[in-house]
């Protein structure tokens, strides 16, 4: 029997970790927050001094490297870079630039291609990134392009970041974002876009239980679950 693949794309700060991770938990799917493997590599460039926006440096660097991805007793999504649980690390704000950076480099997407296309093969997945629908997995059974204005994800950041002990400026965190989407979608390697078929889902004026009945929704009209 094939596995249904749930690619969910959109730009930074629309939701898309919690919600899919919601979604995922909600179908009895695995979880697969692309985003996070993205920002270990980030994580391992900004450790060694590397300049992440240098390709020749970091493919240097990434043979030596061990990414992996487990999933804890609550079936939450872990980060491992060479064996060292990096899952809270890869969240602090400066990780976002070394992330973005790294992931627009040709040699990272190919790099870990691989290991997310291997994880849909063998489970039913709700996976979220900037790629997932165009690149990843191009043929999957539901593509969705979730948003929100980027005021109102830099509100929502600004709360999560109080939440986890971290506060930056409402300003900071609009123009990190603002200088995000620009990055995302001027890159040559696979640009943010909505995919060919892919629905769109605006969260601007939606709460969160209110987007994840529209995400589920989507999905269980596309799937038939």
């Amino acid at each position: 029997m094939s596995t249904i693949r749930v690619a969910i794309d959109g730009p930074s700060g629309a939701g898309k970790s919690t919600l899919a991770r919601a979604a995922a938990a909600a179908l009895g799917f695995l979880y697969v927050d692309t985003g996070a493997i993205y920002r270990t590599v980030g994580l391992s460039a900004r450790d060694q001094g590397v300049d992440p926006g240098d390709e020749t440096a970091v493919a240097a660097m990434l043979p030596a490297l061990q990414v992996e991805l487990r999933y804890d007793e609550a079936g939450r999504q872990r980060m491992l870079l060479n064996n060292r649980d990096v899952s809270e690390e890869i969240r602090l704000p400066e990780i976002s630039r070394y992330a973005s950076a790294v992931s627009a480099l040709p040699v990272v997407r190919a790099y870990l291609m691989e290991t997310q296309r291997e994880l849909a093969r063998k489970n039913n997945v709700v996976m979220d990134g900037r790629d997932i629908g165009t690149v990843i997995l191009p043929d999957a059974e539901v593509k969705i392009f979730l948003t929100a204005s980027a005021q109102v994800r830099a509100e929502r950041r600004c709360r999560e970041l109080v939440e986890r002990g971290t506060p930056q400026p409402f300003e900071e965190v609009l123009q990190d974002i603002e200088d995000r989407d620009f990055r995302d979608t001027h890159r040559e390697a696979a640009p943010l876009r909505q995919a060919e078929g892919a629905a769109l889902l605006d969260t601007s004026a939606l709460d969160f239980q209110q987007s994840l009945e529209a995400l589920l929704g989507m999905i269980r009209e596309r799937t038939g679950l």
